[in-house]
């Protein structure tokens, strides 16, 4: 019988967002400056005010507000009337040093030995559903916003937008596990005010059903199109009103939003956020690694959809275990244990490896805090930090490292395809 899932996504306005894409630019920063940075910061905005938090040992200095701002200017809070404004909001920073507890256990004589950052599970997962080996649900809520944040920039087409949206997608499938059509598009944006609600909650419902879907739609492949048809149900700002929003509409917190960051409900989740961690912060690079191998088995042919996990103890070098669920689509004829024990020998899993092997003692990661840290371009851009100051410096950076799919070969080797 078919079946219903959904997914949802939110906007680089939404107030969570607002706080993750501030902690990952304060990451980058410190990197940029100083690449052994440890650093764990989280943020917190609300009625302009923002809070930046957390532990650092780093031989960067940083104008701490002058990133927050630069961030909050760029996602679109730009007018006082938002009541969150770039240039106006009070940023109060608690940011101290990173306990020599925790240190300790990280730091090795020998990097290769550097142990884990801090306990727990994190997991990986891929799926023959989409190109970029994503499930379609997620994939289409994050394309419906990246769009919205475009038209909304473009300011040509639709004129009324603000920064904060959500979305949310529901595909039909058979029995099969095939995705059969869309069943429901949800879209929330907030909007100007207007003297007639009912009128322009009208032309908003319209807008987002005649421009901004045909865009998104207009963008996939003829397969995926054929997935929208006329009985596609919407629900568009159901509420009403959604003039209050962002940050004053509601408080944003770092790292509250780690189903959207990952696979949209599919697969699991070790229950870790990733904005504002370093990468020796295992709940970020483990979870980067393990959807770079899950991406790669899948590609490879081993499998259609794989979930990886791999658990770590503080302080602690080599993975307490790996784990691997193909949910019963292995071309292979092993079991997945025998295939979580071929992951291990393939991919080296302790911290250090990781972090050299992904690259992830890089400024990379301003980029993964909206719209999905998997499933995203693997590519090279050039990031320029303090412009126009004496500390300006320049950085080739490759994104998306996880992304790549340059494992492929010596995965078939170990399994012999």
């Amino acid at each position: 019988m078919p079946y219903l899932f959904t997914s949802e996504s939110v906007s680089e306005g939404h107030p969570d967002k607002v706080a993750d894409q501030i902690s990952d630019a304060l990451i980058d920063n410190f990197l940029a400056y100083d690449s052994s940075s440890k650093v764990a910061c989280e943020t917190l905005v609300t009625t302009g005010q923002v809070v930046l938090a957390g532990e650092v040992k780093s031989e960067a200095y940083l104008d701490v507000q002058d990133i927050a701002r630069e961030v909050i200017r760029k996602i679109g809070y730009t007018k006082s009337e938002y009541m969150f404004e770039a240039n106006s909001c009070g940023i109060l920073s608690a940011i101290h040093e990173q306990s020599p507890d925790i240190n300790q256990g990280v730091v090795r004589k020998s990097p290769e030995e550097q142990g884990a950052g801090d306990q727990g599970m994190m997991f990986g997962y891929a799926t023959r559903e989409t190109e970029n080996y994503m499930p379609l649900a997620l994939d289409l809520a994050h394309k419906l916003l990246i769009e919205l944040a475009a038209l909304r920039r473009e300011n040509k087409e639709i004129t009324y937008l603000r920064p904060d949206a959500k979305s949310q997608v529901t595909i039909e499938y058979s029995d099969d596990n095939q995705p059969i059509r869309i069943d429901t598009i949800v879209i929330s944006t907030q909007h100007d005010d207007f003297d007639k609600d009912e009128q322009m909650l009208g032309k908003i419902k319209q807008d987002m059903i005649s421009i901004l879907v045909p865009r998104v739609k207009a963008k996939l492949k003829p397969e995926l199109q054929v997935l929208f048809d006329d009985k596609i149900t919407y629900h568009i700002n159901p509420t009403g009103k959604f003039v209050i929003g962002g940050p004053h509409g509601d408080t944003g917190l770092t790292g509250r939003k780690i189903i959207v960051d990952t696979y949209g409900g599919k697969g699991a989740h070790g229950g870790g956020a990733f904005s504002g961690k370093d990468p020796s912060k295992v709940d970020r690079s483990a979870a980067y690694a393990t959807r770079h191998i899950a991406k790669n088995l899948v590609a490879a042919g081993v499998c259609d959809e794989v979930l990886v996990q791999v658990s770590y103890a503080i302080g602690v070098a080599k993975p307490c275990g790996v784990f691997v669920d193909t949910y019963g689509s292995a071309k292979v004829k092993l079991s997945d244990g025998e295939i979580a024990r071929k992951v291990e020998e393939i991919f080296d899993l302790r911290p250090y490896a990781i972090e050299q092997r992904l690259k992830l003692r890089n400024p990379m990661y301003a980029e993964t805090a909206a719209y999905g840290h998997m499933g995203r371009e693997n590519r090279v851009v050039t990031k320029v930090f303090n412009a126009g100051k004496k500390s300006e410096k320049k950085v080739e950076v490759e994104l998306f490292t996880w992304e790549k799919l340059d494992y492929v070969e010596k995965v078939k080797k170990a399994f012999g395809l």
